[in-house]
């Protein structure tokens, strides 16, 4: 039984309710339709969404060639119009009939049902002879390939080959709803507690059959883990937080400035760069007024690697990491990135130091003003039980194996976002001096074994363990967003993050994004213009947490609390909004950021850059 959509947002069809999500409906429960299923009145209505970056990285990943973006379809309440919107396939089809009796051992017991045996209005007729309300059941069966289907109750029961086809029952022995009080009973005297399919390793589920209903009726395929073995069912909560866990890929629309330095450097290639043997030599160049009209607002050493590329051979249309892109762009030497016009994709100005400089500004790069943005984030896939994980770079690992968002994929959903921010990095020298302090590197080894740990527990994973200055960076931009909040006109649930940290540079981008208008309201540009004081204030809110000492003195390898991926952190300092967070909220310790009660000594910003 197929049923459109009718609620669901645009934003949210690929960032909670894509292809293969469990969603709730008022008297039933359902399975998000595939790709395929998806109607806007014609082709003509679709609105493809441009982002040849974001795309020829996708085509990378996936290997497929002329891939599209389109925005997801609105839902449509004109009935003359032609039909649009999301399919959604009617899932579990086993329901708990609201009928209590109580059970041989006094237990509080209610019929397990197919949708078969249910009469009109989805109404359960018990031996009563009475219509008894039914609601979905909660447990259905999944692996890690994406794969899921409802549980086979009666193989559960009895065992692969039983003929018995009696009434089921599933049956409570407390109030919590806690798996190891409920079991599934056969009226034959049969039963099985639920925790047995729940347990770590457990094969009573048998293995998976393939079934992907998202994408219709008896759409099936071969399933194999990794090792090519047969793939075991595993229990799962269809509320749970890991039912569902999108594979999303963002990037922020750049100027592309690789196309125009490499106009630039053409110009004058031919008659004075052909023959440049070293930087020393192109500085002597571009005191050559031609040269120096043709390579203004480029530095030495960018233009030294256009040229080292060209001579290599190495292609032109090479594709960067994401982060590398959008980083480059930001510490690029010219003032003004991009054009100031209306609806503009990128717009920004570097701020200009302070004349009176603190102590710490010695650690600030530069600060750079967004003045407008555009965010495109697509969605090419996604997982169960394992999160995809990105790497610092915004990379997704493809270790986790990816479900399919339609039989053959030759479009995928995108939605774009408006919005501004504010970029600050810092200096090279600076986090290069902090890392060489003997207390920086152990520390990081102490979360590194926290992770080690936390790999232990997720096998299938892919995360990579980020450096140190990724850690520090992302601590310092949740103080931040807590502290611009307070200022800036937005709530720091729709203030996001992008923490650079790699060979080109270090910095933070905090930045908002909405469909409309409402992400430009120029918060955060004003921030920015203030951002030595929000800086300091950033970091005095994470000297101290209402939870010390007991945060400050966490260790990564407290078995008992298993929050190996954070060191100093709590909902008290550094643990935000995950919206905000591309890290959800893991990978924190605000003592690499700030000396606490339980650590000094890894702190990049010492009592000294306040003077």
């Amino acid at each position: 039984m197929a049923r459109p959509h009718g609620q669901i947002r645009q934003s949210q069809m690929i960032t909670t309710y894509g292809p293969g999500a469990l969603v709730d409906l008022p008297h039933s429960a359902a399975i998000v339709g595939g790709l395929d299923t998806w109607q806007w009145g014609g082709d003509d209505r679709r609105r493809q969404i441009l982002e040849p970056r974001l795309v020829a990285k996708i085509q990378e990943m996936l290997r497929l060639e002329g891939l599209k973006l389109y925005e997801p379809p609105p839902d449509n309440t004109d009935p003359d119009a032609p039909p649009s919107g999301v399919t959604a396939y009617e899932f579990p089809e086993w329901f708990v009939a609201q009928m209590l009796v109580t059970g041989p051992q006094g237990q509080r017991s209610r019929p397990l049902v197919h949708r078969e045996r249910l009469i009109s209005g989805n109404k359960y007729q018990g031996p009563d002879r009475r219509k008894h309300s039914v609601v979905p059941v909660r447990f259905v069966q999944a692996c890690v390939n994406g794969h899921i289907s409802d549980l086979d109750w009666y193989a559960f029961v009895h065992g692969q080959g039983d003929p018995c086809r009696r009434e089921l029952f599933m049956d409570e022995r407390g109030t919590g709803g806690d798996l190891s009080e409920i079991e599934i009973r056969c009226d034959c005297g049969k039963w099985k507690p639920l925790i047995t399919a729940f347990e770590k390793g457990s094969k009573a589920l048998g293995w998976c059959r393939g079934h992907r209903p998202w994408l219709g009726q008896n759409r099936v395929e071969q399933c194999r883990d990794a090792k090519g073995d047969p793939a075991y069912n595993r229990l799962l909560i269809r509320s749970a937080s890991n039912a569902y866990f999108p594979q999303i890929l963002t990037t922020i629309s750049i100027p592309d400035e690789d196309k125009k330095l490499q106009a630039a450097v053409e110009k004058v290639w031919e008659d004075f760069l052909l023959y440049v043997e070293s930087a020393e030599d192109l500085t002597k160049e571009r005191k050559k007024a031609r040269v120096h009209a043709a390579l203004e607002g480029y530095s030495d050493e960018v233009v030294w690697r256009e040229i080292e590329r060209r001579r290599s051979g190495v292609t032109a249309g090479e594709q960067k990491k994401i982060k590398v892109a959008e980083l480059e762009t930001l510490l690029s030497t010219a003032e003004e990135i991009g054009q100031d016009k209306f609806e503009g994709d990128f717009y920004a100005r570097s701020l200009k130091r302070p004349g009176a400089e603190s102590r710490l500004w010695t650690k600030i790069d530069k600060v750079v003003l967004v003045h407008r943005l555009r965010e495109v984030t697509a969605q090419i896939g996604f997982t169960r039980f394992e999160p995809p994980m990105k790497d610092i770079d915004g990379e997704l690992s493809l270790r986790v194996t990816s479900a399919p968002l339609a039989e053959e994929v030759k479009w995928l959903p995108a939605i774009e976002n408006r919005g501004e921010g504010v970029f600050i990095s810092f200096k090279k020298e600076a986090v290069v001096a902090w890392l060489r302090k003997p207390a920086v590197a152990k520390r990081e080894i102490e979360l590194l074994e926290g992770f080690k740990l936390w790999q232990e527990r997720h096998p299938n994973s892919g995360a990579k363990f980020p450096c140190a200055p990724y850690l520090m960076l992302h601590s310092l931009s949740h103080l931040l967003i807590t502290s611009v909040a307070l200022e800036c006109g937005y709530s720091s649930s729709a203030i996001r993050e992008r923490v650079y940290a790699n060979d080109q540079g270090y910095g933070i981008l905090l930045y908002t994004g909405t469909p409309d208008s409402e992400g430009t309201l120029g918060g955060l540009v004003q921030v920015g213009r203030r951002m030595e004081a929000h800086l300091k204030n950033a970091i005095e809110l994470g000297r101290l947490c209402s939870n010390d000492p007991v945060c400050a003195q966490h260790s990564p390898k407290q078995a008992l609390e298993e929050q190996y991926l954070q060191g100093a952190a709590c909902h008290g300092c550094l643990l935000i909004a995950e919206t905000s967070c591309e890290r959800f909220n893991q990978f924190l310790d605000r003592a690499l950021v700030v000396a606490t009660v339980g650590q000094s000594g890894a702190e990049f910003f010492t009592d000294e850059d306040f003077i």
